[in-house]
């Protein structure tokens, strides 16, 4: 341990711990404030004692490298210390490769936002409401119930669709009515029945239309903005009205149906000869 202190270390004056002491203290007023900064921005996305663990990481790192700044006033020979940890910083770093890779992903997750708690998403094939933002994975509770874990690494590089990143989000129904019933009147009520609610959005607003001159009867077109909290009650709750309504006045939706025609029947007549 002395031969080790000798060849890392050399004589040590009251100049270089005051040194020491001055850099070490401005890194920790400087992690100080990065803590500050961390708390205010990372507070709506992730759960507190997520947040705390990675401030708490962020300081001790921005300290260490402090420290690491102000060790050459104590004439350490790098040579000597890199020789020392390097075996032990390879093994290190092959086991955990996974993990710091975790970490990093999580660390550009939180920074670049593509989610937050309680937004609906579509990370790669899972589908669901996000539960928890980690350091080292992300939990979605699924339509069904289900919690999944997803480590950070695989969110990152996955396709996220966020269905809550935007304010409003739009809906549309193909409603199809009799070629005998009239168009006008159809999209009249549909249209009322859509300025009545309280959650369809007048900007944007809904639209109303003749999309296509179907088989089996007219297709009306009608796109919907809602806000994105409301978004799946309103989708239901006006379907079930447009029908209801249309029905009392008495514009019917068609089932499928088939026009046959036949030919008429023709032919030589036959007449009996007798000899």
């Amino acid at each position: 341990m002395a031969i080790l202190s000798t060849l890392v270390f050399g004589e040590v004056t009251v100049l270089d711990l005051i040194i020491f002491a001055v850099i070490t203290g401005i890194s920790v007023l400087i992690a100080y404030v990065a803590g500050f900064y961390l708390k205010k921005g990372l507070s709506d996305n992730l759960r507190k004692d997520e947040m705390i663990k990675i401030v708490r990481f962020v300081q001790i790192l921005i300290i260490l490298a402090g420290i690491f700044i102000s060790l050459p006033s104590f004439h350490v020979d790098f040579g000597e210390l890199l020789l020392i940890g390097g075996t032990a910083g390879i093994i290190i770093g092959f086991a955990s490769q996974r993990l710091v890779t975790n970490v990093g992903s999580g660390a550009f997750l939180m920074l670049e936002r593509p989610m937050r708690i309680g937004d609906s998403v579509k990370i790669g094939e899972t589908s669901g409401t996000v539960d928890d933002i980690r350091v080292l994975s992300t939990t979605v509770k699924t339509y069904e119930g289900i919690y999944v874990r997803i480590p950070n690494e695989t969110v990152f590089t996955s396709e996220i669709t966020n269905y809550d990143a935007n304010v409003a989000r739009r809906f549309e129904y193909r409603i199809r009515i009799r070629y005998s019933d009239d168009a006008d009147h159809a999209m009249h009520i549909i249209g009322h029945l859509l300025e009545a609610h309280p959650f369809v959005l007048k900007n944007p607003g809904p639209s109303v239309y003749v999309d296509e001159l179907g088989e089996n009867g007219i297709i009306l077109m009608a796109r919907i903005w809602a806000p994105s909290s409301e978004w799946w009650s309103v989708r239901t709750e006006m379907l079930g009205k447009i029908k209801t309504t249309l029905e009392k006045e008495g514009i019917e939706i068609p089932v499928p149906q088939r026009v046959v025609w036949f030919a008429e029947k023709t032919g030589a007549k036959e007449e009996n000869i007798s000899s």
